[in-house]
């Protein structure tokens, strides 16, 4: 295979399990929805708020089973910022801007609708999410009509998306601090990262510590699933030229084990035990009741104007190019579906509302509603998208599972420029083949 064929195959394999596990979550929340409006809704919501080891079972499932799903957050943004789509400050800046302006646009949508409300504005950050899993989920269902470019643009998107959450999270949504248990998880993070600088690649020593600072940082009053992410960033980063997934490399290794756990178990189990809402005895006011108006507008309206509209100025401004073969019709379609913001919008809704059911209910009813309106119309657009690009796209594909090539290119006017050879694994977002003509890249030139 060639230097440029076994990254893309990696890339495709990465994005098919993203997107396999998008397409159970969304079984899990039907399958959540069906229950809690069935003759078995009084068992599901009991076994939901049943104590186990002093925790209930949700709690499980929102402070234990998501650290899981944190930790390989961290781990893919630790990878990608030191070598990966977002290395260097170019990469960075379209997929940047573009989650910063998701972020605040539904934000201040929501804050608009709930301005009176100071018990109801908490829930703010709940809009500003986007649903890695689901969006990709999607776009797995659209298949060759979508331009793997734009997989890649939405992954680094979404990456940068869940470190703004991260940081909300941390930020806003943190309960009263216990000092000591605090000070103790600090203690552990720093003999984590005194066996990353003296060199340690062994796993285990780094999980065993993580558990313990996952119990310190739960009893701090921080969530706990931010132990998750600070793990992550004392896992070892090892770089060897030709070998991105060096098995020498214990980020990748563990960045490898868990990807399958947190798809195919984490997040639908997440799912199923969050989405669950019963419709019996709700009316039509709950629809136009602040926080689902809020949500559902904040994810409708918001992440397409925000990512759209950043998107648009980034590179009208010359910050930033378009991504390869991506038109403008596909970059809107990809921004509606960036208002897909389940798992981390619930989760944001949970920590927001946790002392009332009635809001949780709102919320997630605004989150349904925003995420299926999200996916219908980001589907539809990207349907009736042009396909000359996606057409070029796929005679890149070709072209590369064809021909070695030790470096990448890109086209500027009617030429093209070659780039610095790129390491195994890596596929930037304008990374395109050297090929003779324009018209055998681009159909739509002459």
């Amino acid at each position: 295979m060639t230097s440029l064929a076994r990254p893309l195959s990696a890339l495709r394999t990465a994005l098919a399990n993203e997107a396999a596990g998008g397409l159970i979550l969304m079984a899990s929340a039907a399958l959540a929805l069906f229950v809690a409006n069935s003759r078995w809704s009084e068992t599901y919501f009991a076994v939901l708020k049943a104590y186990v080891g002093g925790l209930s079972v949700l709690h499980w499932v929102n402070d234990g089973l998501m650290a899981v799903f944190f930790l390989l957050v961290g781990l893919e943004i630790k990878r990608e910022v030191l070598d990966g789509r977002l290395r260097t400050w170019p990469d960075r800046v379209l997929p940047g801007v573009a989650a910063l302006g998701g972020m605040v646009a539904p934000a201040l949508i929501y804050v608009a609708v709930n301005r009176t409300s100071p018990e109801t504005l908490r829930g703010w950050a709940i809009p500003t999410a986007t649903d890695i899993a689901f969006a990709l989920g999607v776009l797995a269902l659209l298949g060759s009509r979508v331009p793997v470019s734009l997989k890649i643009f939405l992954t680094a998107l979404a990456i940068i998306d869940d470190l703004g959450a991260v940081i909300v999270i941390a930020a806003f949504y943190t309960a009263d601090l216990s000092l000591p248990m605090l000070a103790g998880a600090g203690v552990v993070f720093a003999v984590l990262f005194g066996l990353n600088k003296a060199g340690v690649s062994r796993l285990t020593p780094y999980l065993v510590l993580g558990a313990v600072l996952w119990f310190l940082v739960l009893k701090s009053g921080i969530h706990a699933t931010i132990a998750g992410v600070l793990l992550a960033l004392t896992i070892p980063l090892r770089l060897s030229v030709g070998k991105p997934d060096d098995p020498t490399s214990p980020l990748h290794n563990l960045e490898h084990a868990i990807h399958p756990w947190s798809s195919y178990l984490v997040l639908p189990v997440f799912g199923f035990a969050n989405a669950g809402v019963s419709f019996a005895g709700m009316s039509s006011k709950m629809l136009l009741d602040p926080v689902t108006l809020g949500v559902a507008l904040g994810l409708f309206v918001g992440k397409q104007v925000g990512v759209f509209g950043a998107v648009v100025a980034a590179v009208k401004l010359g910050w930033a190019q378009r991504p390869a073969h991506a038109g403008w019709w596909h970059l809107y379609g990809l921004s509606v579906l960036c208002g897909v913001g389940f798992t981390m919008s619930l989760f944001i809704g949970l920590l927001a509302f946790a002392d009332s059911p009635e809001l949780e209910a709102e919320t997630k009813i605004g989150v349904l509603l925003g995420s299926l309106s999200c996916m219908a119309l980001g589907a539809l657009v990207l349907m009736l998208a042009p396909r000359a690009t996606v057409i070029a796209d796929l005679k890149v594909a070709h072209m590369a599972s064809a021909t070695d090539h030790t470096a990448t290119s890109k086209w500027s006017g009617s030429k093209v420029e070659l780039d610095h050879p790129r390491r195994e694994g890596d596929v930037g977002f304008y990374a395109r083949p050297p090929v003779s003509r324009p018209s055998e890249l681009d159909p739509t030139r002459s």
